[in-house]
């Protein structure tokens, strides 16, 4: 470091500060302020300066002080440290000269042994026959005490010998042969406890004692196993047989019980009984229930707490049932054992009947479901495929069925009060579906709403299917009317039922769709549209035929037979009450719809036959035509209010025909206000009709109407009508055109 530049730097610092605090000659007088300050300043940097200096040469003194103590305490180690390397030298010579006690120690110990083991040595025999003998007598807590003298023995005479240095085979296996009935002992007290445990439940009842007896030996030899086990940590040795695992051996016991309690419960198969699964599952749940309250009042006191013995039997049970059940399902269902199997896992396991008995109360958590949830799955799809064969097949036979009562020339059944025609397939159709619904609500709601959707999606297909019957019925009658004399009795029993499917579709909506859900609701809306179209198609076809009948007479009108005589209307009209006697037998909402649906048509082939040019009158002869078809309009509304159906009022469209005729009467000149009139209430009317009508007057040239209707339909304006039959005039179509 340049102690020069140092200084420099600090003298061109200095004179910098000094400009700083004395840019003006007037404060000249503050220099000595400033040098007390500064003078302050640096006695006090010097001060600390001092203090900083001290404090690091004391740390210095104390350090170099440790390093003469650690100095000090080192040599003193390495002398210790060749004191011990020089008693440790004669270590192997002092272990040497202790071999012949060591030998005479080990022998002392074996000698020691055999005397405590003296007694059971010379009476292994005896002693054996006695704890058969006390087996056999049923009293296990002696035999077990004598069983574990003898086994202490033996397991003492074989540790002495694992530990000699030098172990012989030959003397183990002389050990073992001497001590081999003990094995057999043991074997046959586990026999015995296995006995007592296989018949736990039943013998709980009768003798407590007997299982508690069990259980106690069973707890001494687990205490043994795990003494025997921290031995062999410490030493290697481990006895003979050990570790027993008796406690494990009680638990596989009690599960094979459980096991075989189960398989003994499916007595019978489906050959024997048509309920066989329904039997089987009653009788499972029966014994079920008994055993395991059989295990919570009886069983719990006898059982150490540690067992949990009643979560033990909970989850036995039901593993082997699982297990049982599952093999049932992959050995194949048949029709309503899916139910069956279903609502008995679903409600009747889980519920009060077995697991949630209010003596039971078994938390299911802890065992998981009863069926894996896939097959449980499985079940459900196959269930629905099994329904949906039964409505394919069912409603396939309802409908051959239907078809043979159209063709047997007998009219159809009525309703004894109401004197409607109907058939009863459909009543037979949803209570086959109500049936169905039922019996899946025992199981859960998913499973129901799914089973709504299968069954309303097969009557869907079920009136497509009709449909076709239907048009396939129709199509053959109108080639030859006489093959089906109740062509029209049946076509109203059609109509009928198509109206009552979905009043019982509606029905059964409310019943069984769940009002949160929106989803698949598309499917109720196809079913009701299904028939809905599927009705008025039918009553179209039943007025076609009353139409047909009709053609001649609606092909007089506007003829020359027509003007000199009333017979055409009348024939109509007692024509059509004729055909509407016989749709007394549809019901009302039906009735009223054939009757209105009727009521147009009659507008629209009388319109028809207006515009088809058959006659052509002049002005004075129109006021005459015009007074005829007001008459015959006022026999069609009468015919249509007597039977309290036809569409009255503003909405009928029979006053269509009174409008059209009151203009064949009016004044040429006023006609664009006439014409503005009809457009207001009637904007279908199309040009081409109007002037079809206007051809009804010769006295007006074509030209001329045309110019008068083209300039009407220019300046109106565009308009929504707000009368409901302002499109029969879009149903009005000819074929030819007038220019």
């Amino acid at each position: 470091m340049d102690l020069q530049e140092l200084e420099r730097e600090a003298k061109e610092l200095a004179i910098r500060d000094v400009k700083n605090m004395l840019p003006r000659s007037g404060q000249l007088e503050k220099v000595d302020q400033y040098r007390n300050r500064i003078s302050r300043k640096k006695a006090s940097v010097e001060s600390q300066l001092k203090t900083a200096m001290q404090n690091q040469l004391d740390g210095v003194r104390v350090g170099l002080k440790q390093l003469e103590s650690c100095l000090a305490n080192i040599e003193d180690i390495k002398v210790r440290m060749k004191e011990v390397e020089d008693l440790l030298s004669t270590v192997p010579e002092i272990n040497d000269a202790l071999d012949p006690v060591r030998d005479e120690n080990t022998k002392h110990s074996q000698y020691a042994t055999a005397m405590e083991n003296l007694k059971h040595i010379f009476t292994v025999q005896s002693s054996v026959s006695k704890t058969m003998q006390w087996i056999e007598e049923d009293k296990l807590l002696h035999a077990h005490q004598c069983l574990s003298d003898l086994e202490n023995s033996r397991d003492d005479l074989l540790f002495e010998l694992h530990k000699l240095p030098k172990q012989y085979v030959h003397d183990k296996i002389t050990l073992k042969r001497y001590f081999e009935k003990v094995e057999t002992v043991s074997q046959e007290l586990e026999r015995k406890i296995r006995l007592i445990l296989n018949r736990a439940l039943n013998t709980v009842r009768k003798e407590p004692t007997v299982i508690v007896t069990a259980l106690r030996i069973i707890e001494r030899e687990e205490k043994s196993d795990q003494f025997a086990l921290a031995q062999q940590k410490q030493t290697g040795f481990l006895p003979p047989g050990r570790p027993k695992q008796w406690r494990k051996m009680a638990m596989d016991v009690l599960n094979k019980s459980v096991v075989q309690r189960i398989e003994g419960s499916m007595l019978e198969e489906r050959t024997d009984n048509k309920l066989w699964l329904v039997r089987n599952l009653e009788i499972t749940r029966q014994f079920m229930l008994e055993d395991l309250r059989v295990v919570k009042s009886l069983c719990v006191p006898c059982f150490p707490p540690h067992y949990d013995i009643f979560s033990e039997y909970v989850k036995m049970y039901h593993s082997a049932l699982s297990k049982s059940l599952e093999d049932i399902v992959l050995q194949g269902l048949e029709g309503n054992e899916y139910v069956s199997i279903l609502s008995w896992i679903t409600n009747t396991y889980t519920g009060a009947e077995l697991m949630a008995h209010p003596e039971l109360r078994v938390d299911l958590t802890i065992v998981g479901p009863l069926i894996k949830p896939e097959l449980l799955k499985q079940m459900e799809t196959e269930y629905l495929k099994t329904m949906e064969k039964n409505y394919e097949e069912w409603m396939t036979k309802t409908l051959e069925t239907e078809k043979q009562d159209w063709q047997n020339g007998s009219p159809p059944d009525e309703e004894d009060q109401e004197k409607y025609y109907h058939t009863s397939a459909p009543v037979i159709i949803f209570q086959m579906i109500d049936q169905n619904l039922q019996v899946t609500n025992t199981i859960h709601s998913e499973l129901t709403f799914n089973a709504l959707v299968l069954s309303i999606q097969q009557v869907v297909i079920y009136g497509r299917k009709y449909r076709v019957g239907i048009f396939e019925f129709k199509e053959a009658h109108f080639r030859d009317r006489s093959r089906a004399p109740y062509f029209t009795q049946h076509m109203i029993t059609i109509v009928n039922n198509c109206q009552q499917m979905i009043e019982l579709a509606h029905q059964m909506k409310q019943l069984y769709w769940p009002k949160a859900r929106t989803d698949r609701y598309e499917h109720f809306e196809e079913l009701v549209s299904t028939f809905q179209q599927l009705r008025d198609e039918a009553a179209s076809f039943l007025l076609e035929e009353a139409f047909l009948d009709l053609e001649v007479h609606f092909n007089e009108l506007f003829t020359a037979k027509w003007t000199g005589s009333s017979v055409t209307v009348e024939t109509i009209c007692a024509t059509l009450a004729d055909y509407f006697n016989d749709y007394n037998h549809l019901r009302v909402i039906n009735f009223e719809y054939v009757i209105q649906e009727a009521q147009k048509i009659v507008v629209k082939r009388y319109l028809r036959a207006m515009l088809s040019k058959r006659i052509s009158k002049p002005q004075q002869e129109c006021h005459v035509l015009a007074k005829k078809i007001n008459d015959e309009t006022n026999q069609l509304r009468a015919l249509f209010d007597e039977t309290g159906c036809g569409i009255k009022g503003a909405d009928s469209p029979i006053k269509i025909i009174s409008t059209l005729a009151n203009l064949l009467t009016c004044d040429f000149e006023m006609l664009v206000l006439d014409l503005h009139t009809l457009f207001a209430n009637y904007p279908s009317i199309s040009e081409d009709q109007l002037v079809r009508l206007f051809y009804i007057r010769n006295d007006i040239k074509m030209n001329e109407v045309k110019e008068k209707v083209q300039d009407a339909m220019r300046s109106r304006k565009t308009t929504v009508s707000h009368d409901k039959q302002d499109s029969i005039f879009k149903e009005i179509v000819f074929s030819d055109r007038l220019w």
